[in-house]
């Protein structure tokens, strides 16, 4: 158990940022896991809403310097990374200028959902995949946090399966109630596509909404894990996707239960 390689991925974490339940569970796991002897990367957006320096974020030039593709468009990516506060933590920031200078998260000062949020996730989902390959790091287990993450599980199914670095990860995606009335523009499938995918593989976001997102993360991960919290409708949703995938995870016994959870599906590894 003490060698796994444990990547986390979600939107958020504190003390950079917060606005749900997931920035304190990116906080609190983590860390534990590394108490517990695990090696342990961690990697989110860098949101215009983190002060870089406050948190003294600086650049990776190392890894950065790469484009990654979204639809016909190729966008540069930049990596930044800073320390967690009295934690022997680091994190890494996925940053675009395009995508993640503004001063918000999801909605504009109006509170209207970004249209582009889409491109956002589909730039952060392939961004942290290249990111890890940059590292040179192979995760025994990606723990995947909420929608914007829900694109992972897939690609490391389809276009990356046959990397070294991944031909043994298993993945975990959470659920969480952060979800959104919007949906997406009919081309939102050919900006997630890859030559390996199609539109088989991509059934699950037909609707091109936020159960979407989740559909697809629920579809290719190996474990399903529901987080605090979650609507019934939401519950009910992932009832009926992953009912043999499912875990449900309570707050009291939330640091053993993943403990066991890595140690079991990564001994199912190949």
């Amino acid at each position: 158990m003490s060698k796994l390689r444990i990547l986390y991925v979600a939107s958020e974490i504190n003390p950079f940022l917060q606005t749900s339940e997931v920035a304190n569970f990116l906080r609190s796991l983590p860390q534990a896991m590394q108490e517990r002897g695990m090696e342990i990367r961690i990697l989110v957006p860098r949101f215009g809403l983190i002060n870089e320096r406050k948190n003294r974020l600086h650049e990776v030039v190392r890894l950065s310097g790469i484009n990654i593709a979204v639809g016909d468009e190729e966008k540069p990516l930049i990596i930044k990374v800073a320390s967690i506060p009295n934690a022997k933590l680091q994190v890494y920031f996925i940053d675009n200028e395009d995508y993640f200078q503004r001063k918000s998260v999801f909605h504009d000062k109006q509170q209207r959902f970004y249209e582009d949020n889409d491109e956002r996730a589909i730039f952060f989902c392939k961004g942290v995949i290249e990111t890890v390959k940059k590292l040179g790091w192979a995760p025994d287990v990606v723990h995947c946090n909420d929608w914007m993450t829900s694109l992972i599980p897939m690609y490391l199914k389809t276009t990356y399966k046959n990397d070294p670095l991944f031909k043994d990860t298993k993945t975990v995606f959470a659920i969480y109630n952060n979800g959104f009335s919007h949906t997406f523009g009919d081309d939102l499938l050919n900006k997630v596509k890859m030559v390996d995918i199609d539109d088989t593989i991509l059934a699950p976001l037909k609707s091109k909404d936020f159960e979407g997102f989740i559909r697809m993360g629920m579809e290719y991960a190996d474990m399903v894990v529901k987080g605090s919290e979650v609507s019934a409708e939401l519950t009910q949703l992932i009832e009926d996707f992953s009912k043999d995938k499912k875990l449900e995870i309570s707050i009291e016994e939330e640091q053993q239960a993943h403990e066991d959870l890595y140690g079991v599906y990564t001994s199912l590894a190949g």
